[in-house]
């Protein structure tokens, strides 16, 4: 249940609050959605809240990444190792990555700048959204969030800002990609070691293929819990201000541009 019943059909709407999270329209910066879509297919997808997509996108690049080693040839291109990089590439997938890949970061910077467009309608339209969602599994409401808080705890292990911001679909992902990657990539073993100062054995654990994928998915933690603490922030302003205007302003009252009152 929520608490909202419209009595008439609006076009747009700024926000809907449901149990696994808030969606909302906001502006955005369409080459910062892109670029995250270049960091990893399905991450821009997500900032723009179109959740299906961004799971294909990001099942498929895990999917095509491992099957072409693509990861451990950057590794060895870094390295200046290019012979050894050519030969650890698989030729049979590597044509399937640059399509996908592509598709990824168009699509997501074309989703943001229509996302903007139909953000600035809705602002016009004020129409009324529900704020408050029960259910018996879980309860979200819409109030202010703290950004920093969001980012500090984002810091320490990626989704915990997310489940402070009550994107639960976001959060549950990001926790899982990390536990795989921070298993898989024998991170917690090299780190151990490393602090012991044996660089050595630190090198020999390690699993590039799977660690380069740790700075993109940290990185996004940080920057889509932040991002979402501001606008969600805004969002509570916006509404608790349209709510004190609808059931307390008087009708007449008109405040006129550059008046001091």
């Amino acid at each position: 249940m929520n608490n909202f019943r419209n009595e008439y059909r609006n076009r747009y709407y700024l926000a809907n609050v449901t149990t696994f999270g808030t969606i909302q329209l906001h502006q955005r910066n369409p080459l910062i959605i892109a670029l995250w879509s270049v960091a990893f297919p399905g991450f821009g997808h997500f900032l723009v809240h179109k959740f299906v997509t961004g799971f294909a996108l990001l099942f498929w690049e895990f999917y095509i990444n491992q099957a072409t080693h693509f990861n451990t040839a950057i590794i060895y291109s870094i390295n200046g190792k290019i012979d050894e990089a050519k030969s650890v590439l698989n030729e049979k997938y590597i044509y399937l990555y640059i399509p996908v890949y592509l598709f990824a970061i168009w699509d997501s910077y074309r989703t943001a700048v229509d996302e903007n467009k139909i953000h600035l309608l809705a602002r016009r339209e004020k129409a009324k959204f529900p704020t408050l969602s029960i259910t018996p599994f879980q309860m979200n409401y819409l109030d202010k969030k703290n950004p920093w808080t969001a980012l500090v705890w984002s810091m320490s292990i990626p989704s915990l800002g997310q489940l402070y911001m009550h994107r639960i679909v976001v959060a549950a992902l990001t926790l899982v990609m990390t536990l795989i990657i921070v298993i898989k990539s024998n991170m917690i073993e090299a780190m151990h070691y490393f602090l012991l100062g044996n660089l050595s054995m630190t090198k020999e654990i390690l699993e590039a293929q799977w660690l380069l994928y740790f700075p993109s998915i940290y990185f996004f933690g940080i920057y889509d819990s932040y991002a979402n603490a501001v606008e969600l922030s805004k969002l509570f302003d916006c509404e608790q201000a349209d709510y004190l205007k609808r059931e307390y302003q008087s009708p007449s009252f008109v405040l006129h541009k550059g008046e001091k009152i």
